[in-house]
């Protein structure tokens, strides 16, 4: 079966940085583009970034748009999210997601279980 396994969050003061990982299983990686989304307290779960099948092509959030970098290691079945110049805004729990693109529809079809991201001084 698919599994999304996120990994990395935790504790980061203002400025810091993080690097989350999620570990996928159970379907063929490479052949899926990838994203990380966030969720924070009382607010809609929101896109933070994407990363097509090779790594060829990224697309992020306005908000983290020089700050996050989100990569794929097809070998490891993984894909990352550099996270540098935290902000406390950017606290949340992140979740990995799965993208299946189908006659054209988009859809994230599975998510990981989520990692919490705390930038507090």
């Amino acid at each position: 079966q698919v599994q999304l396994v996120e990994s990395g969050g935790g504790l980061v003061q203002p400025g810091g940085s993080l690097r989350l990982s999620c570990a996928a299983s159970g379907f063929t990686f490479r052949n899926y583009r990838m994203g990380w989304y966030r969720q924070a307290p009382g607010k809609e779960r929101e896109l933070v970034a994407t990363i097509t099948t090779t790594g060829g092509s990224t697309n992020y959030a306005d908000s983290v748009k020089g700050r996050f970098t989100i990569s794929r290691d097809n070998d490891k079945n993984t894909v990352y999210l550099q996270m540098n110049s935290l902000k406390p805004e950017d606290t949340a729990v992140y979740y990995c997601t799965r993208i299946r693109v189908l006659l054209g529809i988009t859809q994230n079809d599975y998510w990981g279980q989520g990692t919490q991201v705390t930038v507090s001084s």
